[in-house]
């Protein structure tokens, strides 16, 4: 499938109108309902295959982020082998009250995953987790940027961002 292809059934997909409560406290008329395009094996399969092409070179770790980016991640790991780490908006009262489950990542070059960026706040938050946990940040990829923001405080908090489509290109599809 190529990319114009993919572009036009995410957009298909998982594009909702109406009034929506963002995560930033921002209300907008349009949304991605990312879960229904993470749901579908076909439409996941072929994200995982267009952002793998995205992954630098030296990286160690996938750490899919809570909850969207852990599908995207585990595509990702399966398509190209490299290890996942699965981060917690927060870490568990019980158990092994770990905010990050599965690889390691303590000293490891890693690569944020994530479904949707609008301001960029959790990522940040969970990219001072993942600092003190000894990670070194290469980047952040996401499926889409809905250019709200985001890319720029992900910048400032020395996270570049890399997106598989903005919103304006999957509007365009």
């Amino acid at each position: 499938m190529n990319r114009n292809d993919l572009a036009k059934i995410i957009f298909d997909t998982s594009h909702l109108t109406g009034e929506f409560l963002l995560r930033s406290g921002k209300i907008s008329n349009e949304y991605f309902d990312k879960y229904l395009f993470e749901a579908n094996p076909d439409i996941l399969k072929h994200i995982a295959t267009n952002m793998s092409e995205l992954i630098p070179s030296d990286c160690e770790v996938l750490a899919g982020l809570e909850m969207g980016g852990i599908p995207i991640a585990t595509s990702i790991s399966l398509h190209t082998s490299l290890p996942c780490a699965f981060i917690r908006k927060k870490a568990k009262d019980y158990g092994t009250r770990k905010v990050n489950e599965g690889a390691d990542i303590a000293g490891k070059k890693i690569v944020i995953i994530e479904d949707v960026i609008t301001s960029g706040g959790q990522v940040i938050l969970s990219a001072e987790d993942l600092r003190k946990a000894g990670a070194h940040i290469l980047c952040c990829i996401c499926v889409i940027n809905r250019q709200q923001g985001g890319s720029e405080a992900l910048q400032e908090a020395g996270i570049p961002l890399i997106s598989l489509f903005t919103m304006e290109e999957l509007k365009q599809s």
